[in-house]
């Protein structure tokens, strides 16, 4: 997705977000925060049941109610609904996703939803992580490794000032928003704020920025440095795309202040002020950094005093080599690999106290959505146990200080806890939500009319070929049919088998590379294939309305494939066509798919009452792939460094250096799941070389 966001911010006040139990001295002052509201622009109002929903919801807010689930089905517009709620409720939101592809689009369509209030993306910024590790079994030490994702890095940093400066603010984010970020009130009680005609000695400024971890470079303008020329220092703020402060001064006042262009540097506009935040997340406060490294070494002779009397004397000798070297590193430049390990020391936290997250930056008014519920919750329950026992070996092998299990994501409590107001959103969701939703709004009714797709249980024998008979009967009527399978290897053979049937026919499954999978996806609403074979890939968040037939082997194998969420689930995805239809080829009738089987039905009944009552048509959705959020299919816009430059005059030096540095812009895209952007720089670099 191609986020272009705000790069300035005009905060006031302390944005501290933390609660008063958390920060009892740092409560932020809200009611000096920006009053800009969330405004809507859509061209469409809206219809069927959401309007119904949106208002139980906005009423369920006003009566307090902490939990309410929208059990929305597939096609109704969830998203719409949301999105009604946020600004009719006109309170700062978090949406949270369990995965980075509906994350990315989630967060698309809420940009197009409010194009004038800021909405951002937060996910985890590294494309690589390996977490580290000792297994006793076998002696072997597994050291961190990682590798930081830039871009996402800053729309991370983009996120949390956001939200610190001002309440219209969006923020859809994956399950990271559970895991250690700093704590909020230092990260805002250190930035640095400039005006025009203001006093700000430039050695000053310079130390400051310096203990806010921006590093100089007169050469390598970058992200998160700076540079000196003369009466000018030139900011480029941590969470910006492509735009620097320019500061004039005269003696020590600061004359202008202005945002400039990164690739021309010609000035923009001029601004009032800046705010300058840290160019990390987290940061030890300077005041008391030395009693951290004070408490660490005294923690250090407890625990090796403890190892050596349990006679672990290798532990105990690893234990005080390894904190020493960190602590020289720590006392000598102000960072050491691993320094999260140390976090609750520099953040003032008590033994056993939850670490500050994303949830803290939030105002205590803040709605949290959380998106596909039935995925989403258990991957929350899930993130601390496997943390706390993989931290649990390191702290009794001697590798780290028993301070290093409160470097953790919360526990589902903790998380809990930081929630004030929570809305469950799922075509199926769990008893969890429904148990705990003080209520339940329904959305069955779409905006077109449809019914929820007819459904056929057929034998096993001869399946293959009768299904070979049903596909050629959709593709006679160029309409495409969705096939999920149990195995990689049966999706695979299936696939063969289909081709040599002359049918056009692609598998998908985990393997295949990510924008290759919106690519397959693309080119089956185009026509190039007719039929898709996949897995559990063809569940939640995929919109192909010209899918009309799903097809569900094995059936009757009862497990997480064949649950009745995953069946409801995967035979939503022909909701979206007239002619819906799901086959089952089963032998028995499992528990699940009698429930999968009986809730469709239930939904029908709803929605094919509700078409009679207001004389409502059923129409298929026509949507046109130029409007999809699927890899290639947008209009092919210029990439801005090629608005600058006139390709004609270039030599075919500068033409291959320009080609190198859009592949690295494309695969940078793809990893962050920009898969629009990475369609788009592909094109172009085809187009350029042309010119090689």
């Amino acid at each position: 997705m191609n986020f272009k966001l705000q790069s300035t911010f005009k905060p006031t006040g302390d944005p501290d977000r933390s609660s008063a139990k958390r920060n009892p001295t740092g409560q932020a002052n809200r009611n000096n925060m920006q009053p800009a509201k969330f405004k809507l622009v859509v061209p469409f109002k809206p219809t069927g049941d959401q309007p119904q929903a949106i208002t139980k919801l906005v009423q369920g807010l006003k009566k307090n109610y902490r939990a309410q689930t929208l059990l929305g089905v597939t096609g109704s517009g969830k998203t719409f609904t949301m999105a009604q709620v946020i600004a009719k409720s006109n309170r700062p939101a978090l949406v949270i996703s369990h995965n980075k592809t509906l994350a990315a689009q989630l967060a698309s369509e809420f940009r197009q939803f409010f194009p004038q209030n800021a909405v951002h993306y937060f996910v985890s910024y590294y494309d690589y992580y390996q977490p580290e590790a000792y297994l006793p079994s076998s002696d072997t030490y597994i050291e961190k490794e990682s590798q930081l994702n830039e871009e996402i890095d800053r729309l991370r940093h983009a996120a949390t000032q956001s939200i610190l400066s001002r309440r219209d603010t969006i923020i859809v984010a994956s399950v990271s928003c559970i895991y250690g970020l700093g704590s909020p009130a230092e990260y805002s009680r250190v930035k640095i704020s400039l005006q025009p005609n203001e006093s700000v000695p430039r050695q000053k400024l310079l130390r400051r920025l310096a203990n806010l971890r921006y590093e100089r470079a007169d050469i390598d303008f970058r992200r998160g440095t700076y540079r000196v020329k003369g009466e000018i220092v030139d900011i480029y703020p941590a969470f910006s795309l492509d735009r620097f402060y320019r500061l004039h001064y005269e003696a020590d006042i600061i004359k202008r202040i202005e945002e400039c262009e990164i690739l021309t540097n010609e000035p923009l506009t001029t601004l009032p002020m800046v705010d300058i935040y840290p160019a990390t997340h987290y940061l030890a406060p300077t005041e008391q950094f030395e009693q951290s490294l004070n408490q660490i070494e005294a923690d250090l002779k407890i625990e090796v005093a403890t190892l050596e009397k349990a006679n672990k004397l290798i532990e105990a000798q690893r234990l005080q080599e390894r904190t020493n070297f960190d602590l020289e590193m720590l006392r000598t430049v102000g960072y050491c690999n691993g320094i999260e390990n140390y976090s609750r020391y520099f953040d003032s936290r008590k033994i056993n106290e939850p670490p500050y997250t994303l949830m803290d930056y939030f105002p205590p008014d803040a709605l949290v959505f959380i998106d596909e519920s039935h995925m989403t919750i258990p991957q929350l329950t899930a993130m601390s146990a496997g943390d706390k026992s993989r931290k649990q070996t390191l702290i009794d092998y001697g590798f780290r200080l028993k301070a290093a299990a409160d470097n953790r994501p919360l526990n589902f409590t903790e998380f809990n806890k930081r929630v004030n107001t929570l809305i469950y959103v799922s075509a199926t969701p769990a008893d969890y939500e429904l148990n705990k939703s003080e209520q339940i709004v329904e959305q069955l009714i779409r905006p077109t009319g449809l019914l929820d797709s007819t459904i056929e249980i057929k034998p096993t024998k001869n399946q293959v070929d009768d299904l070979v008979a049903e596909i050629k009967a959709r593709v006679a009527k160029k309409q495409r049919v969705l096939i999920t399978t149990l195995t990689k290897r049966m999706a695979e053979d299936l696939t063969d088998y289909l081709q040599d049937e002359d049918l056009k026919v692609q598998y998908l499954h985990s393997e295949v590379d990510t924008l290759e999978r919106l690519e397959i996806l693309r080119d089956l609403r185009l026509g190039k294939y007719d039929v898709i074979v996949g897995i559990n890939l063809l569940r939640e968040g995929l919109d192909l309305p010209e899918v009309s037939l799903i097809v569900i082997l094995d059936a009757d194998k009862e497990g997480f494939l064949r649950s009745t969420t995953a069946l409801i689930q995967t035979m939503g995805r022909a909701a979206r066509h007239l002619d819906g239809h799901v086959i089952m080829y089963a032998d028995t009738i499992t528990k699940s798919m009698k429930q999968a089987i009986s809730e469709t039905e239930r939904r029908r009944r709803v929605q094919a009452d509700y078409n009679k009552a207001h004389q409502i048509t059923p129409q298929t959705i026509i949507k046109a792939i130029a409007e999809d959020r699927l890899a290639g299919n947008k209009p092919v816009e210029e990439i801005p460094l090629l608005k600058q430059l006139n390709l004609q005059k270039l030599d075919r030096v500068e033409v291959a250096h320009i080609i190198r540095d859009l592949e690295n812009q494309m695969a940078l895209a793809s990893a962050n799941l920009e898969f629009e952007r990475a369609a788009t720089l592909r094109d172009q670099i085809k187009e350029l070389k042309t010119l090689t």
